[in-house]
């Protein structure tokens, strides 16, 4: 659906245009410079949802709001944009979390020009990523949005700020080369040019050229994910970013990841879907597992965060993998739920860090008694993010396990290993959570440590903003789901289009694929998968 006003650009645009005027703001002690940014956040996040309340139709799984203009004719790059059911909520979810940030850093003292600037860069990077419908201009905002939060852990980070910055730049820039490889490869095939991801989704590729750039994107959208084993550079940039670049690293950047891998890798290229989503499945049990035991190695609170991270990141790739609008539905449930999770506990973290000037737990125990709001919402976003019924953290692991064990495309065998693994990273996950308050928040203070006041209402006001949607979903699933549920449904669809097709021609199946997939009649056969059958061995 063509818009006759550019909803979507007056999105983007506004905050990067708020940008510009910070310069030339008058003020001589960052306080006007950052009232002026938090009131442009604010009134940006009115906007999205003044724009999506009335402008956006959640019964229409097709893209809405579309917006096409020439660009740079030259290189054939279109300002193309669009939204559905898998970027509204991740918008919503942007906003709501870059903003709170906002409100996180008020006590910047350090270039607050530049600090509040880079925020409202990134808030506009961030948006446009989501909303982008053309690859090539996918992949700029893709490289574009790091250039603001390397500069925020360079500048404004830790004692190991340089290293963890250069690090996360070159991870997360150097596989961003793979998105780039991949889009040229697809738009250049066949007889027309183009990088439109509508168009790139209806053409049909070689199988081996399909694989190649699933996997390239894979390599791409894993490490901001992140996926295991290209995860290293999260705990680097967690432990040492200020806490309003954590907050955004957990609760934005990472479902970068994971958005992608369901719009590019399984929307666009369906047939490579159904080769590697065992494969998929494999690393969201390895994510969990390896991430949760990671984390109760930590003794850096902020790492011992970014760990658990990777391991809740893990059941999004679950769901992908799953086949099933059950399984993805519960991916971007994970996505939601966890980006206000995470958000709301690196911005405890950072309040803790205020008080005691340390991140290690063992230098903190015994805060409780001085700080008991705060130990209070840290004690409620932990049992958030271990799941506890009644969270929306329980409502999207459920989801995931009922998506996979409901798929009829995988082995009774393989569905049970993946739970029971998966599980056995669920039981580790409340030890870690658990030990972290005790360490944390228990035991003697040391005799000569500083007194630590408690939570200041600023701070309550931002920890009571996260928690209420986590506790509205986790009692109530539909506030988020009703807005995604027509687009997960026709993407599940688009998937299992695709499979009667690939297993119809893989008559040379390995002892390992077989295992996953099912008997190749009985999958033609089977009245649940219909609809077109495209040919990938063209």
């Amino acid at each position: 659906m063509m818009s006759e006003f550019p909803w979507l650009t007056a999105i983007i645009a506004f905050p990067l245009i708020a940008a510009l005027a910070i310069p030339v703001l008058p003020d001589a002690n960052g306080k006007t410079v950052r009232l002026y940014t938090l009131g442009a956040g604010i009134l940006e996040l009115c906007l999205i949802i003044y724009t999506f309340t009335t402008q956006y139709d959640i019964n229409n799984p097709s893209l809405q709001l579309v917006e096409r203009y020439s660009w740079i004719p030259q290189l054939g790059l279109n300002w193309s944009l669009g939204v559905d059911g898998l970027s509204m909520p991740l918008v919503v979810l942007t906003g709501f979390v870059t903003t709170l940030a906002t409100f996180a850093a008020w006590n910047i003292s350090i270039k607050p020009r530049l600090f509040y600037s880079l925020m409202l860069v990134m808030y506009s990077a961030q948006i446009a990523v989501f909303l982008a419908q053309d690859l090539l201009m996918f992949f700029m905002l893709w490289e574009l949005e790091l250039v603001p939060v390397y500069l925020i852990i360079s500048i404004w980070g830790g004692a190991q700020r340089f290293y963890a910055a250069t690090k996360f730049i070159l991870y997360t820039a150097l596989a961003s080369i793979f998105i780039l490889i991949a889009a040229l490869a697809l738009a250049f095939y066949g007889d027309t040019v183009t990088f439109d991801m509508t168009a790139l989704g209806i053409k049909e590729y070689p199988i081996g050229l399909e694989l190649l750039a699933y996997a390239g994107l894979l390599i791409a959208f894993g490490v901001k994910l992140p996926i295991f084993p290209f995860h290293t550079w999260l705990p680097d940039a967690h432990g040492e970013a200020p806490a309003p670049g954590s907050m955004i690293l957990a609760g934005v950047l990472l479902k970068m990841g994971g958005y992608a891998l369901i719009r590019l890798n399984a929307e666009m290229l369906p047939h490579a879907h159904v080769y590697f989503a065992p494969v998929l499945a494999i690393l969201g049990v390895v994510n969990i597992i390896y991430g949760a035991l990671a984390a109760f190695s930590q003794d850096n609170l902020k790492r011992r965060l970014a760990y658990s991270s990777i391991s809740h990141m893990g059941f999004v790739l679950i769901g992908i993998s799953s086949f099933t609008s059950l399984g993805i539905n519960g991916a971007m449930l994970q996505m939601i739920s966890h980006g206000g999770i995470a958000a709301v506990l690196f911005f405890l973290a950072g309040v803790i860090y205020d008080r005691t000037h340390t991140l290690s737990m063992d230098k903190m125990g015994g805060i409780a008694k001085s700080m008991p709001s705060t130990f209070a919402l840290f004690t409620f976003a932990s049992m958030a993010s271990l799941a506890l019924p009644g969270m929306s953290g329980f409502a999207s692991e459920l989801t995931i396990f009922l998506g996979l064990t409901t798929s009829d495309v995988y082995s009774n065998g393989f569905k049970t290993l993946v739970v029971f693994l998966s599980a056995v990273g669920l039981l580790i996950t409340p030890i870690y959570l658990l030990s972290m308050l005790r360490r944390v928040f228990f035991g003697k203070r040391e005799a000569d440590s500083e007194v630590c006041w408690d939570a200041k209402p600023r701070e309550l006001a931002i920890a009571f903003s996260f928690l209420i949607p986590i506790i509205g979903i986790g009692l109530y699933p539909k506030l988020a789901t009703q807005t995604y549920d027509r687009t997960t449904v026709a993407v599940a669809a688009h998937l299992r289009e695709a499979l009667p097709a690939a297993i119809a021609e893989r008559q040379d199946l390995s002892l390992y694929a077989r295992s996953f997939l099912p008997n190749p009649q009985d999958a033609i056969a089977s009245p649940t998968i219909g609809g077109k059958v495209a040919s990938i061995a063209r």
